[in-house]
Order: structure tokens, then sequence, then C-alpha cells
């Protein structure tokens, strides 16, 4: 397993990627240098009420509906903070293999939503839901149910998209009994911190925070991280060493969290309240850098 890691962290690394994302078991990818970070989305159990008219024309996606299914993704995710997409080699395997199902539904020949589909057993979930608007979303999912008669359905919550706001009043929203996470690895803070700055600098002159004079430092205990505060935006990241005193005159932030920092949904200010190892004595800057983040990832496995 060590080996397999290992030739997959590298093949990342020739590839230029900061970072990778992984599901899988708990608590074990911990051991390659993964932790928790981005929240997974609920399933939840759907209702759907009983319907007069005729079945929605529901038919499994083809090669050539790929842009299609891209755009509506594309769509979906756009108000997110954090997005990871279908690459097209992924949209390639998840067509030619069968452990799940890509659906598509047309109104006058046009792809109008998507949906991914579990294959049908005890029950059926609908994953990566997307649609152009809450009609299509109604359809899709009455299409869905009507493939599926007597499964039980369940939806993947996709919070502020077109689907979830069209089948709020079918679903139950109790809330689940445990937490699920995105695993984030971040090989090399230093690369990381590098392609965020002029992201981070944005955030700096758009919130009305005040620049700091001198660099803005960001300590993860072992190691710390110095950004340069220009002109006319952040310079490159400086590595130095251990601090004696790690959040002073900066921020800190042990480095098993700063995956959650970086993507999370608690940003500095929540960080700070949950681990005592996260701390920003300047709180008014670090809040503005790291704020909490909303996030969709889609991948090759249905994580429930």
């Amino acid at each position: 397993m060590r080996a397999l890691m290992g030739w997959a962290h590298e093949r990342s690394a020739a590839r230029g990627h900061v970072v990778q994302v992984m599901i899988g078991i708990p608590y074990f990818y911990r051991l390659f240098g993964y932790e928790y970070a981005i929240d997974i989305p609920p399933a939840l159990a759907v209702t759907i009420p009983p319907s007069d008219g005729d079945t929605p024309a529901l038919r499994a996606a083809r090669p050539d509906d790929v842009p299609a299914l891209a755009a509506l993704q594309g769509a979906a995710q756009a108000p997110f903070d954090v997005a990871v997409p279908h690459s097209a080699p992924r949209w390639r395997w998840l067509l030619g293999h069968d452990s799940s199902d890509l659906w598509v539904l047309e109104r006058g020949g046009a792809v109008v939503a998507s949906a991914r589909t579990t294959l049908p057993g005890d029950g059926v979930l609908v994953a990566e839901a997307a649609a152009v608007d809450e009609a299509a979303a109604r359809e899709l999912l009455c299409g869905v149910a009507a493939r599926c008669p007597g499964a039980g359905l369940r939806v993947v919550h996709r919070a502020g998209t077109v689907p979830a706001e069209a089948w709020r009043e079918w679903v139950d929203h109790t809330p689940r009994g445990r937490a699920d996470q995105y695993y984030v690895r971040v090989p090399d803070p230093a690369a990381l911190l590098d392609r965020l700055r002029p992201l981070l600098w944005r955030r700096l002159t758009t919130t009305g925070v005040d620049l700091p004079d001198g660099d803005i430092v960001l300590s993860t205990f072992g190691a710390h991280y110095r950004l340069p505060v220009l002109a006319d935006g952040l310079g490159e990241v400086v590595t130095g060493g251990p601090r004696q005193y790690p959040g002073k005159d900066g921020a800190a932030v042990a480095p098993d969290h700063l995956p959650a920092l970086l993507f999370g949904p608690h940003g500095m200010a929540g960080l700070t309240q949950l681990r005592p190892d996260v701390y920003a004595p300047r709180r008014e800057l670090f809040h503005a850098l790291f704020p909490p983040l909303t996030a969709d990832v889609l991948s090759y496995y249905l994580p429930y």
C-alpha cells in the first residue's frame, strides 16, 4: 500500500499538482499525509408525490452528451468556492463502466438535466444532479423513480444548486448521525501558498482589512511561511524553520489542520473555536485571508 500511494503521489507531483483529494477508509489515509478537510454532503431520503402526468423521458447518457453534462456541472459548481469537476477522461470512464449509471433528461432535443445513480438494489442513490431549472430537476427525479419502482430513493444534497431547491419539499432533512469528510493532502505548504497568492491578495484588497506592514506570517509549528506584502500583490513565499512563539505577529495552525484551513467550511475564525493549536492574534487579517469556504467535489467514487 505504501508503494502504491508513493507511486500515485509521484505521478501527481510530475503533473504539477500541489494538492490531492481522497475518499477512503476512516483514519487510514492520515498515515499517508492526508487530513480531513471538506465536508461530504449528506444523502437524504426523498419522497416523491404521486403524479398524473406522463413519465419523463429519461435516457442513458452517451459519449456525445459529455459537453452538455460538463456544462450542467459547471453551472452547478459555479457558486461554490472550491470545486472539483470531472475531467474529460473521467467522463469517459463513467460512461464506460457499470459501477453507476448516468442519466440525462431532454427538452426539445437539448439536455436540460442529468444525474448519476447507483445500481438498483435495496435502494438507489441519486448523485451529481444538475438541471437548468427547477421543472427539469423535478422531472429528472420523477424519471429516476419511475425507472426504479419500489426502491427507496436517497439524493445527495448539493446546497444551493437548482435540484436542491426544486426537491426541498420532497426531501427529509433530518440531520445525519455522523461526520463524513473528504481527505486533502498538502505535500508542500509553500508551493500551495505560492499558487494561492493571487487569491489571498484579492481577499485582502476586497474585504477592506488594513494591509499589514511587512510580511504575513503563517506558522505550522515545525516551519513557518512568510508572504511579503508588496505594493501590487504578495511576494513569493519564503520558508523558515520553527519559531519560538509560533503565532507572534502572525498566525499558527498545526500542520494536520492546514488543509481544513485552506479548503474547509470553518475558516480561521471557526477553527480557532475548535482547535487549540490553531490561533491568530491578528484576527481581522487572518479571518479575511482564510474565510469559511463552500465546496463541491465530484469523483469517480460515490462516497455513500
